[in-house]
């Protein structure tokens, strides 16, 4: 009996080690009731569909049901190539998946605070627009859920290349100096004045009367020096002690070759207009590069297991062992629809199911016509997506490279393959 309480204790000891240490605890899926055999059969099956429809040359999912990891399999190689096989621990660039990952939890907590109000105008905050007729009184909550009538995007890219292709010297050097300290790439260094140059593009951009949703990712770009401004904080760091550590993510983060993290980075793109080469492990997304990689609108990089503790945080309504990091009243308003009525299915910050979701058929739903009306997340350009269901206690993480060689390819969309997937598990459980 001893020896048996002694084991029973030396395991509720390593389980508590796990969650002060925020590590995700994983069991097999039967253990949770759910159809292992099932489970397998199906994700290797859309997976191996994937691969060889050429919708990514490899990729990895991760699945956690009721705050525990049932699922974390790794599918085909970095590239077409075959040379390197995914890892579970590779970073991946997440694109899109940075806006509630990076900027958006700041925000949250800033409205906790009182230094945000979602209904007073954006201007109030961001003094330059002050001085725009048609953005002074659009409002925070307008802006994070896509109905403010921002243009979707704005590509800078235009302004440091000629017509003939070359990069304008007057904005881009091939070695830092005093007036060019941001790397865009190995040997491409910013303007230190290019940003305000972007910003007053952004202030001049055109805003639509018609208050209709609108994805748009410009207000994404500010968000990083309002939370400085608001904070006194550099936004990183920010992140990293109010987020990052308390929720145990070591590998979120920008620019991640400037980090000394052993992780493999998964490339993305061979890019033919800026950087002339493949691009691995500088940001895909040229916007954000111009911002040197750090961005509220893509930029971030991270692991599956990383992810899935945000997730988590978030499907657990801001709380961490214990510790409520961003009020459940906040994350419960931002996983909110907000604007049904003008047939806006979104967020604040967060994308929700269509929706009409639970009647349509998997073929046309988004995500999977299973999840719950109270499911949130968010998806990718680079091919990645993280979704999170409070009522089912169901997180499903999704990460690919499916821009590689080019973004042209988009059978990742045209086949459905992450809905079909999150499906497979929301039908195990039964």
């Amino acid at each position: 009996m001893k020896k048996i309480l002694s084991a029973f204790c030396s395991i509720c000891l390593l389980v508590q080690l796990g969650f002060a240490q925020n590590e995700l605890i994983h069991a097999r899926p039967s253990q949770l009731g759910m159809d292992e055999a099932f489970i397998k059969q199906k994700v290797d099956s859309i997976m191996q569909m994937g691969i060889d429809s050429l919708a990514f040359p490899g990729a990895q999912v991760l699945v956690a049901k009721n705050d525990t990891v049932i699922f974390h399999q790794a599918y085909g190689y970095h590239t077409y190539e075959g040379v390197q096989a995914v890892a579970l621990d590779d970073l991946y660039d997440l694109a899109s998946v940075t806006k509630i990952s990076g900027p958006l939890p700041a925000l949250m907590k800033l409205v906790d605070e009182g230094k945000l109000d979602l209904d007073k105008p954006f201007s109030n905050y961001w003094k330059l627009w002050k001085k725009r007729k048609d953005k002074r009184d659009l409002t925070l909550r307008e802006i994070l859920a896509h109905q403010a009538g921002l243009v979707p995007y704005i590509v800078f890219l235009q302004k440091v290349i000629k017509k003939n292709g070359k990069i304008k010297k007057r904005f881009v050097h091939d070695s830092p100096s005093n007036r060019f300290q941001g790397q865009v790439y190995d040997r491409f260094f910013i303007n230190d004045r290019f940003e305000r140059k972007m910003n007053r593009i952004i202030n001049r951009s055109k805003v639509s009367t018609d208050k209709k949703y609108l994805y748009s990712g410009l207000s994404f770009l500010i968000f990083p020096s309002l939370i400085e401004q608001l904070t006194g904080t550099d936004y990183e760091s920010y992140l990293e002690e109010n987020f990052y550590k308390p929720i145990g993510c070591h590998t979120l983060v920008y620019n991640p070759r400037e980090k000394n993290l052993k992780n493999a980075i998964v490339p993305t793109e061979v890019d033919s207009l800026f950087r002339k080469t493949l691009v691995k492990g500088w940001v895909h997304d040229e916007n954000a590069a111009l911002k040197a990689g750090v961005s509220g609108n893509a930029g971030l990089f991270g692991t599956a297991e990383d992810l899935a503790k945000l997730m988590l945080f978030y499907q657990n309504y801001g709380n961490v062992n214990g510790n409520q990091l961003i009020s459940e009243k906040t994350v419960r308003e931002f996983t909110e629809v907000q604007f049904p009525e003008n047939e806006n299915r979104r967020g604040l910050g967060f994308d929700k199911p269509l929706l009409d979701n639970a009647a349509l058929s998997l073929e046309v739903a988004y995500p999977s016509p299973l999840v719950s009306a109270e499911s949130f997340g968010h998806s990718g350009f680079t091919g990645t997506f993280v979704w999170a269901d409070p009522v089912h206690k169901l997180t499903f993480i999704f990460l690919s490279n499916r821009v590689y060689p080019t973004r042209d390819h988009r059978k990742l969309y045209s086949l459905g393959i992450r809905e079909a997937l999150q499906d497979v598990f929301y039908r195990a459980v039964n």
